[in-house]
């Protein structure tokens, strides 16, 4: 029968596999030979079993059956050609640039060296040669078609010639690295393989297809795991009696026995190659996060696809633009829990960064935005700009592997965990949701080649989706750089719990790119409808988000599952709002419902930009302790130290030492006003109703008593010099210079600080406990006692953008922190004579 009319496409493309399949349906002689597993080895089968898969038995089948077999045959082998076309349309649109690149080469602009070129194109034209001698010789046997027809000699040929194959696939990851590196340095060339032509077979002959050399040069690896599929599918149709039957046998022989040995480097399962088209692995979620290794923070970019969990390092970029990522591991997800596997493992040691280390960072990133600004501002040139945005880079990507300290741990089937350090349980809750869905889907685990990794890693950086560290160097100047002042946030309600429990919020804000949790409300216990009511006053710095996370506190420590290590109570939802400065600009309260996966939160927000919240009052009131100056009160209630300092430390000792976050956690906003007007009017049952106060709202009042003062316990007069004070290099002199100026303080003053001191002191002691370092009580404090009234402080009285503040304010703010570290620090602090009894005096009090 001559051939005639174009047989259906019976390919070997990926592109096609799908028809494949599908022509696989109609097939007859369909056996369960393994034709659809290309990774034949041939260690797996019986020798005899592989010679026989899939033959027909002449003697077994009856003359129309071999009539339709021979029949397949030709649909098979015109299949085979067509997919043969292809190949060598694409070995041809790979040699179409090397030849002008080779001649660039000798010139004295030459685009690519001989050598990589060499190295990036090797033994491309011979497999070339091969595949164009095996087509030359199947296409007139295929056209000039009888049943007898032979072929195998072509094949057994070809098989004898796969040892090329072996040194491209060596070559195969050298290739493509020099090829991303030439991409890298060379403009030109980064151009060219991108838009390597391909001759469309299909109709037409003049279409071409755009392909990128990274596709290209992986068409051979995989080309060489289909050879054995082709010869099983062409046996399967060839009669044991056919004089081609040997001949193919031995073809294929060859090709298991080639494959087989190189199948450790590239496994055929195609489907890494196959996410540009997204048919099956695609990106979900990426993010920059902090692994923990061996004790050490490094920068990470994890990538969370359809079927794995991928951790990744940026390499350091040389030259030219193009990113590229290392793959540190991966973990299938079918093979990832966030249980322990084994109970007994120790839970890393986290090892924390002092606060005064990160504090001192955030001075530096606010002194080169300072800087930044002024340079601006100047119109100096740009490469100073250019430097000091590489400084503040620098700073800010150290500030954000230093600052997070909360597990999330993974861990592979094999019991092997992996560390991350995140800020926010926010993310933390993101990322395991997003998981736990993905598993839903994946059934199989599967392990990749080093050539299958490489691809998807390469892949990463044209799929990721965060760019860019989370830092403030990448915004654009028109960007909002975010809110500086307080938020007061009143949780009131929630509702759409499914069953009664005990339940509490935490409020989560940005500040310097990434999240802390700022405040947490009581627990609501056995309800469904929780009715908190509590305010908030929450300090922004550079804020943009404010989440609220719902949780239910779990009090039986047996029922908890153990994740990351700690027992955790369960987030039962969580959400977001963006805090829009146009929005918030008007100062009154604004109310609002978050909704979070059935559960509603009822919340109302009020904003004040730093410049009203921080102006100290002039003393107009002689009654009444707030707002009234220090001297007036000590000598009215004829005390060392005012009798609301006092009853406030009394109780926080007698209560509030373990309390977590003491003096940083806000108290109900309320309970402070309630307090402050009792004390004011000097209410007899004050202390009564301290003692059944929340132990935040008494820490509030007093950090408000304080706030309130007329002028700053450390006084407007002396506040320059504490600041200058503080800025000495040379030790001994800022001991003597800072101890000086506080004796320098009027009695009543003095006395109440050193009376505050030894307080905050003993509340460090309990560090442990309460998570209260005597860092964290300075910036709680500092800026209340030394915060200078309007006509010294550095803030425009009436600044020209209302809410984003400029950083000398911050600047301002971590001086004031120095200082009142600088006395907690000090071990003791020396008083003349005839202060010393009087200071002995008030602390008894």
């Amino acid at each position: 029968a001559s051939f005639s009319g174009t047989p259906p496409s019976y390919a070997y493309d990926a592109d096609r596999a799908e028809e494949q399949r599908r022509h696989h349906d109609m097939m007859p002689y369909i056996d369960d030979s393994p034709s659809s597993s290309p990774h034949l080895s041939s260690k797996s089968r019986g020798s005899r079993d592989t010679l026989s898969s899939g033959s027909l038995e002449s003697t077994k089948s009856s003359e129309p059956d071999l009539e339709k077999g021979l029949e397949m045959r030709k649909w098979v082998l015109s299949g085979i050609l067509a997919s043969e076309e292809t190949y060598l349309s694409h070995l041809e649109a790979l040699l179409l640039p090397m030849k002008p690149l080779k001649a660039a080469a000798t010139t004295s602009q030459p685009v690519l060296t001989s050598q990589q070129i060499e190295t990036i194109f090797f033994k491309v034209p011979e497999l070339y040669e091969i595949h164009k001698e095996f087509y030359d010789g199947l296409l007139p046997r295929v056209q000039q078609w009888s049943h007898q027809q032979r072929v195998g000699d072509l094949f057994q040929k070809l098989a004898s010639q796969l040892g090329v194959y072996r040194a491209f696939v060596d070559n195969y990851e050298v290739a493509m690295e020099t090829a991303e590196k030439c991409c890298q340095a060379n403009a030109q060339f980064a151009e060219i393989s991108e838009n390597l032509k391909a001759r469309s077979t299909k109709e037409s002959k003049d279409q071409t297809t755009k392909n990128s050399l990274e596709t290209l040069l992986y068409k051979p690896v995989d080309r060489v795991t289909r050879s054995t599929l082709v010869l099983h599918d062409l046996l399967k149709h060839t009669p044991v009696s056919h004089p081609d039957h040997p001949l193919l046998q031995d073809a294929l022989r060859i090709s298991q026995n080639f494959l087989s040995s190189i199948n450790e480097e590239i496994t055929p399962r195609r489907q890494s190659m196959t996410v540009k088209k997204g048919e099956h692995r695609q990106l979900l979620k990426d993010s920059f996060m902090v692994e923990l290794v061996e004790g050490a923070r490094k920068l990470r970019h994890v990538f969370l696809f359809t079927d794995l969990f991928l951790c990744a390092k940026l390499k350091k970029q040389i030259g030219g633009k193009s990113q590229q990522y290392d793959c540190k591991w991966y973990i299938p997800l079918t093979d990832l829990s966030f249980q322990m596997v084994d109970e007994s493992e120790a839970v890393p040691n986290i090892p924390l960064v002092p606060d005064e280390e990160l504090d001192a960072m955030k001075i530096k990133i606010s002194q080169i935005k300072n800087d930044i600004q002024r340079e601006k501002r100047a119109n100096k040139g740009s490469k100073v700009i250019e430097r000091l945005k590489k400084k503040l880079s620098e700073q800010e990507s150290l500030l954000l592997l230093m600052s997070p300290n909360m597990a999330f741990r993974v861990h592979n089937r094999n019991g092997k965990s992996y560390t991350f350090l995140i800020s926010s349980d926010y993310e933390r809750a993101e990322w395991r949701e997003n998981i736990r869905e993905q598993q839903k889907k994946c059934f199989k685990s599967f392990s990749l080649t080093s050539v299958e990794l490489q691809m998807l890693t390469n892949s990463c950086v044209k799929l990721q989706t965060v760019h860019n560290i989370p830092l403030t160097i990448n915004k654009e100047d028109d960007e909002s750089p975010g809110l500086y002042g307080f938020l007061n946030v009143i949780v009131h309600s929630a509702t759409g719990f499914k069953q009664s429990s005990n339940l509490y919020c935490t409020l989560e804000v940005d500040s310097f790119g990434y999240f802390v949790n700022k405040a947490k409300t009581r627990v609501y216990r056995d309800t469904t409808e929780p009715n908190w009511n509590e305010e908030f006053e929450i300090e922004l710095e550079g804020s943009q988000t404010l989440r609220i996370l719902c949780y239910e506190k779990c009090y039986n420590k047996t029922k908890l599952t153990k994740e990351d290590g700690e027992s955790t109570d369960r987030i039962m939802g969580k959400g977001q709002i963006q805090l829009d400065p146009q929005v918030l600009q008007d100062k009154d309260w604004q109310r609002t419902v978050i909704s979070m996966n059935g559960v509603e939160v009822k919340l109302s927000v009020k904003f004040t930009s730093r410049e009203f919240s921080l102006k100290r009052m002039p003393s107009r009131k002689q009654t009444g302790v707030f707002g009234v100056k220090i001297a007036i009160v000590t000598k009215r209630e004829r005390s060392k130290v005012p009798y609301i300092v006092r009853q406030c430390v009394e109780e926080i000792e007698r209560r509030g030492m373990e309390e977590v976050g003491i003096y940083r956690v806000s108290g109900v906003a309320t309970d402070i006003q309630a307090l402050k007007a009792a004390f004011d009017v000097n209410n007899k049952d004050v202390s009564v109703m301290m003692s059944e106060m929340d132990v935040n709202a008494i820490a509030g009042t007093l950090k408000l008593y304080f706030r309130e003062l007329p002028e700053p316990l450390f006084t407007d007069e002396l506040y320059p010099n504490f600041a200058e004070g503080i800025a000495l290099s040379d030790p001994v002199a800022k001991e003597s210079c800072m101890l000086n100026l506080l004796l320098s303080l009027p009695e009543p003053n003095l006395v109440t600080f050193l009376f505050l001191l030894d307080h905050l002191k003993r509340v460090a002691e309990r560090e442990s406990v309460n998570k209260m370092s005597l860092h964290n009580l300075a910036t709680v404090f500092g800026p209340t006692l030394l915060r200078p009234s309007e006509k010294d402080s550095k803030i425009p009285a009436n600044p020209t953008q209302p809410i984003t503040m400029t950083d000398s304010w911050s600047l301002e703010v971590m001086s004031q922190v120095q200082v009142l570290l600088y006395f907690l620090q000090l071990e003791t602090i020396p008083t003349p004579d005839s202060k010393r009894q009087s200071i002995l005096f008030s602390t008894e009090v």
